[in-house]
This record gives structure tokens, sequence and C-alpha cells, in this order.
């Protein structure tokens, strides 16, 4: 009790201090640590009542949060599962260094996955379920550098062949296996990608939320299965990584386990030289209610600090800075000696005894299985919180004087024949040394009937197959509604003029009606749905919330009051587009992670999509997504009074990176309906790995009848709205082509043409300039391809223009290049008009004038297109910028 008489020292009552402290440990002893914390709890409250200041620590000491005495025992053979976390270690370092081996640099990791093996190994034996007939598994998230780690498990499991492994990021030719987890590359085994940093974290929240969203609306059974999300102490500066933590906790996400590798190293160098990351961590997320585990020091430092009766032990750990536990990892036993036990005369007292090896082997928490146990085991068992295990670990471990806790071991990926033998001699493994002639560095596999592989066998069958794995279609298949089931919206709206948001809205409406579809849709919006007008969906389906509506809503008396409701179905993420998005991922992957086909319709301001969450865009498109993406107010002039930041004029240009993607920017009612019904086939019905994004406008306007024959030319991209007839001898004739809200600027243009130079024109509807190009490239390769063919492919666009007279001239809401995709494949000249530059505040009309997109500069457009054709002369061209109003000095819209 030393540590007590420090205490005591300064104390202005000793003896009163004194009394307390025992009536607690008494407490302590006699009914457990939890009543004491309940004691000191009311106590603070009590003090807090009365005025006291009592300022919050989110912190507690630098030791593990689990004391040995609480550890439960693991079960298994420790022995065994060294000897094969040993052989997983060898054979992730032997994929990495023969790739590097091989010409072409193809780089890798080796020093992530040795920090973590431990953490991985430990779940993998205990912990982690397959999906089987008795449960519905467990949901990995894995640090994407930690890769060759998992392969290199799934080779002793005979899941991944030898010739993969040497195939290590040699994918072209469909031998090898890719860098990091990649659904899209990898479909049947890679569950979520993750490599890029921050991305897992933020999406695996959002899963976990997703899972108790559909038990509370009763679509999915309510089981304890888990999200393990494992990430490193350095990613967790990206802001997406903590950015939704307060999420998890205020919703109480007790089906979600954050796994922090803290080996202290980011890419270049220390996370916190100056600090300590796993207090600053700790500090986060216990302010923000999740359980904090800490699994700093492994069992060799029990004993060390059983001696510490004066606490001197535990404040020299607190007290040594990240960089100085880098240094005695990297230095040795003596270093260490001197520079962190030699503090103090104490401390350096208590490793008198030790050699510098003995010292050299004092081991971090996040390498000791047995605490590493101890912590998953009090994570699966935590409830009404999230749980956070900060485990302590060092990079490169193993890795000696090639990389172990040195600064470059990120990037180390070449061991020389020295490094490569003292790993093999490090880890026991009986390799001889002839395997290693001519610099080889061979796999090894003792052998699918030796002990090691039926002990690992046996572990996965016990929790229910192998992991990761991930499914590629659903068992489920839905009929959808048909494109009938909306012919109201297919006829012309007459004289009310509507949106094409408030089209979709109408639609959505009738879908949520369909008994089989209705309920699988889900409607997600980051605080915006009134400016969407679909407020009405918040008394008509109500808004998830785990502790439905506590309170009555200041519009109560109102017919589209707010109504929250733990069963609801709509997602009302606040002000949020990453984490939004984030809960549309998780939806749109449910057919995949949870065998039930979900339909989520993420509706957002255009501009505040592809271009604010980009990264998570591809990522779902990695990770097989399926669902309906929503730009609302889309177009850069159609949104009138916002300005530059609001109005969005390359989303589609974004959506357009993304192969598997189909974006669309539809004009009219019965266009909205035949493409998201169309998606809804796709997606539900065929089960294709695709999602859709959809522009929709603000605009009200008149919408005509759905042509005949015009739907398949809507899902291909293009059709012929209006048809100027049989041209006669010495006509003009030109062709004018448009989408979303500047067609109807194309068609008002078509008039002018007429009116003005007797100029007809065919009106082209253009629903997808991305998807025209797409099929052009398609039939452009096969052709280059297949030069003997008799029948070459033609591209969709060149089909529709074939044989029509004149110029073809395009305008949209969008930059230039939207339009200009298709160039190459247009049989005619072709000219653009699009909203290139940035977006002002004006109105609709003043804007189209401003970006040049307007009815007069389209039909300027083409006269002066006629006229490069010879068909107009340039005094036509100059009296239609008198007669159109064009101010020929005004600067560049892009410029200005």
């Amino acid at each position: 009790m030393n540590w007590l008489n420090e205490l005591l020292q300064n104390d202005p009552d000793p003896t009163e201090t004194r009394e307390w402290i025992e009536s607690l440990k008494a407490v302590i002893d006699h009914d457990g640590a939890g009543r004491a914390h309940q004691l000191l709890e009311g106590m603070v409250d009590v003090a807090r009542r009365s005025g006291a200041h009592l300022p919050f620590a989110p912190t507690t000491e630098y030791i593990n949060t689990i004391p040995p005495q609480l550890e439960p025992r693991m079960p298994g053979d420790a022995h065994m599962e060294w000897r094969i976390r040993s052989i997983i270690r060898w054979n992730a370092m032997a994929m990495v260094v023969r790739a590097n081996r091989k010409p072409g640099d193809l780089g890798g990791h080796i020093a992530s996955f040795a920090s973590s093996a431990t953490l991985y190994d430990v779940g993998f034996n205990h912990f982690w379920r397959a999906p089987s007939a008795e449960h519905p598994g467990d949901l990995l998230y894995i640090q994407g550098h930690s890769s060759p780690g998992i392969y290199s498990r799934a080779f002793l499991e005979g899941r991944i062949s030898e010739s993969q492994l040497d195939n290590f990021r040699m994918e072209v030719d469909g031998k090898g296996i890719s860098s990091y987890p990649h659904p899209w590359l990898m479909p049947d085994f890679w569950q979520t990608p993750t490599v890029s940093m921050g991305l897992g974290p933020l999406a695996a929240i959002y899963q976990a939320r997703s899972w108790k969203y559909l038990e509370a609306r009763g679509l999915m059974p309510k089981t304890d299965r888990k999200v393990w999300c494992f990430l490193g102490d350095g990613e967790t500066d990206e802001p997406e990584s903590l950015g939704a933590i307060g999420v998890a906790g205020r919703e109480g996400l007790d089906n979600l386990v954050f796994v922090v590798n803290c080996n202290l190293q980011r890419l270049d160098g220390p996370v916190r030289g100056n600090g300590k990351i796993i207090q600053e961590l700790e500090g986060a997320f216990r302010g923000h209610g999740w359980n904090v585990i800490k699994t700093i020091w492994g069992s060799y430092w029990d004993p060390l600090l059983a001696k510490d009766t004066q606490g001197i032990l535990r404040r020299v750990m607190m007290e040594t800075l990240d960089g100085e536990y880098q240094n005695c990892k990297a230095f040795g036993g003596a270093y260490t000696r001197e520079h962190f036990f030699g503090k103090t005369p104490e401390t350096l007292a208590m490793v008198a005894s030790l050699s510098d090896d003995d010292i050299w082997r004092l081991n971090r928490g996040g390498h000791d299985p047995h605490k590493v146990y101890a912590a998953y085991d009090a994570a699966v068992k935590t409830t009404g919180m999230p749980t956070v295990i900060l485990a302590k670990t060092v990079k490169g471990y193993g890795m000696g004087s090639a990389g172990e806790a040195l600064n470059p071991t990120h990037q180390t990926k070449k061991l020389d024949d020295d490094a490569v033998l003292a790993f093999r001699d490090r880890f026991k493994l009986d390799i001889p040394d002839e395997k290693f002639a001519d610099h080889q560095v061979p796999f090894y596999h003792p052998g699918p009937d030796s002990p090691e592989m039926q002990y690992m066998q046996e572990r996965r069958r016990e929790l229910g197959g192998y992991l990761p794995q991930r499914r590629r279609k659903s068992t489920q298949t839905l009929d959808v509604p048909k494109l009938e089931t909306f012919e109201r919206l297919l006829k012309s709206s007459g004289e009310r003029e509507i949106s094409t948001t408030m089209a979709f809205v109408q639609m959505f409406n009738i879908i949520l009606r369909d008994k089989q579809v209705g309920p699988r849709c889900v409607p997600i919006v980051a605080d915006e749905a009134r400016t969407f007008g679909m407020e009405g969906l918040f008394r008509q389906l109500g808004i998830y919330s785990p502790q439905g509506q506590k309170y009555k809503p200041v519009d109560a008396d109102q017919l589209m009051f707010y109504r929250e409701d733990a069963a609801g179905q709509v997602l009302e993420e606040g002000i949020t587009e990453a984490g939004a998005f984030s809960s549309w991922l998780a939806l749109a992957t449910s057919y995949s992670t949870n065998d039930l086909p979900m339909l989520p319709f993420y509706i957002y301001y255009s501009m505040f999509g592809f271009q604010r969450v980009g990264d998570s865009a591809w990522q779902a498109g990695d990770m097989r997504a399926r669902g309906f993406m929503l730009g609302g107010t889309a177009g850069r002039t159609t949104l009138n009074g916002e300005g530059l930041q609001h109005e969005d004029g390359q989303s589609h240009i974004q959506s357009s990176l993304i192969p598997n993607v189909r974006s669309y920017d539809p004009t009219f009612a019965y266009e909205v309906v035949t493409i998201v019904q169309h998606g809804m086939q796709r997606m539900l019905g065929e089960q294709q790995d695709e999602y859709f994004y959809l522009t929709l406008m603000n605009e009200n306007y008149a919408h005509p009848d759905m042509p005949e024959g015009s739907a398949d030319g809507i899902i291909r991209g293009m059709y012929l709205l209006r048809d100027a007839g049989k041209a006669k001898k010495g006509e003009l004739r030109v062709q004018l082509l448009g989408s979303g809200t500047i067609l109807r600027e194309v068609i008002a243009a078509a008039d002018l043409l007429d009116k003005e130079f007797g100029v007809k024109a065919d009106i082209w509807s253009c629903p997808s300039f991305t998807e025209l190009a797409r099929d052009g490239v398609d039939a452009e390769r096969w052709n280059r391809l297949n030069p003997e063919a008799k029948s070459p492919r033609v591209p969709w666009v060149t089909q529709q223009l074939q044989g029509r007279s004149g110029p073809a001239i395009a305008a949209t809401d969008y930059v230039r290049t939207f339009a200009n995709q298709v160039r190459e494949f247009v049989p005619m000249r072709y000219s653009v008009l699009g909203t290139d530059g940035y977006g002002r505040s004006d109105t609709r009309a003043n804007l189209r004038r401003h970006f040049e997109v307007d009815r007069f500069h389209v039909a300027h457009a083409a006269v002066a297109a006629l006229a490069a054709d010879g068909k107009l002369t340039p005094k036509d061209v100059a009296r239609a910028i008198k007669v159109f109003g064009i101010d020929a000095g005004k600067p560049n819209p892009l410029h200005a």
C-alpha cells in the first residue's frame, strides 16, 4: 500500500481518506468492481449537484483494461495456434518477397500483418462465425494492408492455391489474387473493400446500424452476429474513421467491434511521437459512449506490474511517449533497460534479475493471444454499446533488423537472404536451408493431414466454415412491378406542371404499395426530404429511430408531421452525406451480407453526391452494390439562386468513371419511370451487380405522353422525340440533341430555327450520353478485334443518326465533356454546348444565358454549324447573333 501512503502525503485529512479508500476496497472484495463503480458514480453525481467542479476524465491508466485475475482462460491448444500463426506469418512474408524478386516492382506490405497476426488469428480460431444454417455469420472489415496474411491462412485451408500465392498482385491473366480486399476482383472471397483508409470504419458503423434497422422492421431475425472492423492507429487520422463513432455510441450498436492495431506507426513514422495515441483514442471513443478495452501489455509484464505496489512503473508507462516506445522495440533490451526502466531507481531495480534478452521478450498485448482472447471475449459479451479494442503491437514484428519498429517498415517489401533466414529461425519453422538455394523463398505447407492443419480445420468447422467468404447472389429473386403499373405517369400531365422529382415521388409511392418490393424499399435522405417534396413519407412510413419517439413533435397537428418510429422505414440521417451514403451502401449490399435483397434510394443534392463522397461511390462499385442514387435539384442552371457551391455541372462525368454505375439525366416523367423500372428489374429481378444514378430537377413543366416504342431507346440512352419529317428539296435540316431540363431549351430552339431561318430539326432525347459512349466504345473495340467480321457492330448513336441530314448540336446542363463522350460515334459535324465554369446565383433564364445553353444559343450554334458545312453563310451567323440577342463580347463562362 505504498502508493496509498504517497497519495496521503499532502492530504488535509489522511485518516478520513484512508477510511474511504479502505471502504471502497472492501466493496470491491465483497461485491465486485461493478458495484464500486456504481457507488462512485453516485458520489460524483452528489458532488456535482452540490456545486463541485469535477472535470470529466476520459482516459484511464496506461495498463490493460482487463486485469490478469479477470481474464478468462483461452480454450484450445496455445502452442498449436502459435505454430499455425508462425506458418501464416511466413507465407504472408514469402508471397510479398517473392513478388518483388520478379520483374515489375509489384509492391506489397509485410509489416502491417506482421503486427496484427495475433489479432486475426485469435478471431479466426475462436470468435468469427461463418454463414451457415445455424448462424447468419459475422462480417469482417479487414485492414487492407493485411491482405497477405488472410491469403496465407486461406492457402493453408485449401481455398487458395500455391500458384495464386505466387501470382500475388498479378491478376491480368486470371491466375493471381488482388493486392487488397476487392469484392469486384474476388467476388467469392472478399466481403468488404477497405484499403481506401477511413472508409472501412465508416462503412462498418452503418453496416452494424443497418442490421439493427432490418431487425427492428422485422425483415431479419435478431441474432448475436457482429461486425468486426480492423483499422490501424494511423488510419484514425482520416476524418471518416472517427467521424461517425458518435452514431454508434448514440444508437448503442453492441453488434459492432472495432479493433485498432496500435503499432504506434503510420506510413512514414510515428503516429504520435510526442504523445500517446492509445490514450487519445480511448478518450475519443469513451466520450462517444463506447466500451473501451485497452490491451497494452502482454503476460510477461504481469509479474512486474504485480510488484509495482507504489505505482512507479505505471507512472513511467504513462509518462513514456510513443516515440520512445518505438525506440525501445527498435533498439533492443539493453536500450530499454537504460531508457525505459532506467527512468527511476525503483523500476531499474525491478528488472535487475532480468537479462537484456528477457527485457526484449517483454511482450505487447496485441501479440499475446491470451490477452487478445480476453479482450474479444469481453467485447462479444458487451451489451448496450459498441466496443473498441486498442491493442498495442509492434509494426514489422518478426522482421528484425530488416524493419521491426523502424520508420521505413511500411514500405519494406524486399528482404535479403539473411533477413529471410532470420525470419525462419525466429518463428522456428522447419524449412531446410537447401530450399533457399538460388535466392528462393519457398512457401510452406505442413500437409493437409498434419496436426496443424487438422487443428485449424476443426476450429473453422466449429465456427461454421471459412471466412472471409462472399455470397454472389441472393437466394431470393423478387418480381418487380411491370412498366404498366405506372401507366398514369407514362401519359401526358396535360396542363399540370410537375418536376421530375415530383414524378419520381409519385412513382415511389406506387412502388411502396407493391407487396414484394415495397417493404424492401428504403428512402434515405441527408436532412433534405422537404427539399425534394418527400416529407409525406415521414407520417406514411415513419423515420427509423431505435428509441421510437419519446416527445410530441412541434408539427403534430399538421398532416405531414415529423414521426419517428422504432420500426420506421425512412432513414433520415441528418446533415451527413457520407453517413447517408454509408447507410445506402450497407443496404445496397444486403443481398450478399444478409441474403436479403433491399432496394435503397438515396436522394440528395446532386452536387453533394459523387463529388463529396466519390471515394465511397467507387467503394460501392467495388462492393457490387445495387440500388438507386438520385441527384435532386440537378444541373448547373436548374437550381436557381443557389450559386457556385450547389449547382451541379459535373456529377455525370464523375459517375461515368465507375464502370458499373448506370447514369441517366431524364427530362420527362415517362423517362424517369422507364429507367427506374428497368433498374429494379436489373438489380432485383436479374441480380446484376450495378447501381443506377438518376438526376432529377425541381423545375416544373408539362410532360408529354411516352412515344410509342421509345422504351428501348430510353434505356440505351437516345431516342427520336420529334421527327421533322421527310426533308423537302433544298430544305435545311439539323439534328438537335439534349437531356435533362435543357432538352426543353433544345425543343424551343427548333421552333426558333424554323421561324427565323426555315431550318427544320429532328429532336433527340438523350437520357444517357454515358450509356451511349460505353456502347460506342464496345462496338469500336469489337470491330477492331474482329476485322474480318461480315457485320461490323454499329454504335447505337450512329444507328440513330445515320441517314439523317445536317449537323448535330447537343446541349445539356452539364459540362461539355458529358455530351462530348459520343463525338467519335456521331456521323456528321457535331457541336456541343455545356455549362463549363463555376455556378452562380440567378434565375434559370439568366443562368442559361450566362452558360450559353438557352434556346437562343442552341439555335445560334445550329446556324453556325450549317455555315461550317457550307449550307449557310457567315452573314447568316451574324444575323443569328443579332436576331437571337447573343452578346458576342461577353467573357467565356469557363473563365468568368
